[in-house]
């Protein structure tokens, strides 16, 4: 080879030597770039997962937080959830992949504002409820202090009531007038004698009226009480006497009952005839006489001894 030979060869050789240097240069300041662009681009991926985290991880909380409202609330919060679980699982698969694309991380983002929106729904129905159970447990204190009320009322109406009603019975209690004891000796022929000889008298025959003015029509009990001489009540075989109940003497024992047809503000006649089963005493006989447990008449007949040919 000739020394111009290999001049031009060297200079051939060094010509390459610097294009593939500069070339290397130029490669290696286009792979820097690319990593550069390549971290920036991870660095804004991983940002964005941050932040699709951080808003999921809100949304989640806002959702736990209505496990503390009431029954009714809690079965659509169940709803909710049988809704969302899905989404959710997804949701968390792709924050979860570190080679999630943006196309992924999108996705996620519009879960969560479906999510979200659903929360906000369900929000606004807790506070609906909230505001409802409210006006109720006040409406219930409004209705247990008109009831306390009502009850205080109606305890004074009943005890006016039962005032008036008293007042009202002791009211239509029956007046007894023209009271008249006739003593009677009835012949064996049965012809009648009035005589006050009491050996002669076999019979007793109490008359006297009743009446009242607001006592209501119907059939009511007048009891005739008959004391003798000696201060006890005498029991009428016949009829066959018993006790009843006075107002203000507790039980009695009365002679006869005799049953009263009453019409309000009519005067009734009213008889009852006493036969006992001894002679008559000697003295003084007093009769009362009783209708709703109040003694509303008396009178008394004296019983004379006689003469000799009496």
């Amino acid at each position: 080879m000739t020394s111009k030979t290999k001049t031009t060869a060297i200079v051939v050789l060094a010509i390459a030597f610097v294009g593939s240097l500069g070339y290397a240069v130029i490669s290696n300041n286009n792979g820097d770039q690319v990593i550069e662009q390549n971290h920036t681009q991870i660095a804004k991926v991983s940002d964005e997962k941050g932040d699709i985290q951080k808003n999921f991880d809100e949304s989640l909380v806002r959702l736990d937080s209505m496990t503390t409202v009431n029954h009714t609330t809690n079965a659509q919060l169940i709803a909710l959830n049988k809704q969302v679980a899905k989404k959710k699982a997804e949701i968390r698969h792709i924050l979860n992949d570190k080679n999630a694309s943006a196309a992924d991380l999108a996705k996620a983002k519009q879960m969560i504002a479906d999510l979200n929106d659903k929360i906000t729904n369900m929000e606004q129905d807790v506070a609906n409820l909230t505001q409802t159970k409210t006006q109720l447990t006040a409406d219930k204190v409004g209705l247990v202090q008109d009831t306390t009320t009502l009850d205080s009322n109606l305890l004074v109406t009943t005890t006016a009531k039962q005032a008036l009603d008293k007042q009202v019975d002791i009211a239509s209690t029956l007046n007894a007038t023209n009271i008249a004891i006739v003593p009677v000796d009835v012949k064996k022929s049965g012809k009648e004698k009035v005589t006050t000889t009491a050996k002669r008298v076999n019979k007793l025959l109490v008359k006297f009226d009743v009446n009242n003015r607001i006592a209501q029509a119907g059939t009511t009990d007048v009891y005739v009480v008959i004391v003798g001489p000696d201060g006890k009540s005498i029991m009428a075989p016949v009829t066959g006497a018993g006790t009843f109940t006075t107002r203000e003497d507790g039980d009695k024992s009365y002679t006869g009952m005799v049953p009263v047809d009453f019409e309000t503000s009519k005067t009734k006649n009213v008889q009852f005839a006493f036969t006992p089963n001894a002679a008559f005493q000697q003295g003084q006989y007093k009769i009362m006489i009783y209708q709703n447990g109040f003694k509303i008449g008396e009178g008394t007949q004296e019983l004379k001894k006689g003469g000799l040919f009496s």
